[in-house]
């Protein structure tokens, strides 16, 4: 990996921009994670905010790219860039359909290989929806559906990486935004009560398993209030706290009908 120096917003290194945006978008597909996770996704939260907007939008074109790459890491890797670019500022539509169509379709779910290291797509998937929740002007409501369509999605893996945490941090970033209306807050919730219902007796699927443990997550954090991880920033509480509790029981209740 090239460790191209920033300085003013740009690259000073022979070749410039393309190539050293190309080498980093290769060192996101390799195989080792020292390459991968020390070198380019390292230097790309090195880079990103002092790059211009162009710099970052040819970047951000780049990394979508990744979301139909054969490798799993490069798919998975794609998302965690993508959410510093958005927090840098910068975002455009065709990224979020390139995300949005790939995060409830991709089937491998490891958490941590023992060659390639953490692949993580479900949980880097959640921080892309963390990290465009907390963007001005963003639309929460397919952020919720597309966390929602990602947990129902059919899968044999049972999530063991603490993944389901990381899912239910980006749906309360997303619950506390300002705009969504009340009934914006707890619509997301109806599919999850619908495919709940479809249960019969036997061993619990493993969607199933994975969308309790988020939800229980979920009712914790919006019980208690959540802050930005790695800060001290004061506990921000969902909008509408009350109305989520009540349907968070409800669907929970579904599955637990032991629970008051």
């Amino acid at each position: 990996m090239v460790m191209t120096q920033w300085h003013d917003g740009g690259i000073e290194e022979q070749g410039g921009v393309d190539v050293a945006l190309g080498r980093l978008v290769d060192g996101l597909r390799a195989v080792d994670p020292q390459v991968r996770d020390d070198g380019a996704y390292l230097a790309a939260v090195r880079w990103i905010p002092g790059m211009r907007t162009q710099e970052r939008c040819e970047l951000g074109d780049r990394v979508a790219g990744l979301f139909a790459d054969p490798a799993v890491q490069a798919r998975a890797f794609a998302p965690l860039v993508l959410a510093r670019i958005a927090d840098a500022g910068d975002w455009r539509d065709p990224w979020w359909r390139a995300f949005a169509d790939w995060y409830p379709a991709e089937t491998d779910l490891r958490g941590h290989d023992p060659v390639l290291g953490w692949v993580h797509a479900v949980a880097h998937g959640a921080d892309l929806l963390a990290a465009l929740a907390r963007r001005p002007g963003q639309d929460p409501v397919p952020l919720a559906e597309s966390a929602v369509a990602r947990l129902l999605a059919p899968t044999d893996h049972v999530l063991d990486a603490q993944e389901d945490d990381r899912v239910a941090y980006a749906l309360a970033r997303v619950l506390s935004r300002p705009d969504l209306t009340e009934e914006q807050s707890v619509r997301w919730l109806e599919p999850v009560a619908r495919a709940f219902a479809t249960g019969e007796p036997g061993p619990v699927p493993a969607w199933a398993s994975n969308t309790m443990r988020t939800l229980r997550m979920l009712y914790v954090v919006a019980d208690r209030g959540l802050r930005t991880r790695g800060t001290e920033e004061p506990l921000r509480h969902l909008t509408h706290r009350t109305a989520v509790l009540e349907a968070l029981g409800e669907t929970l209740a579904i599955v637990a009908p032991w629970s008051g």
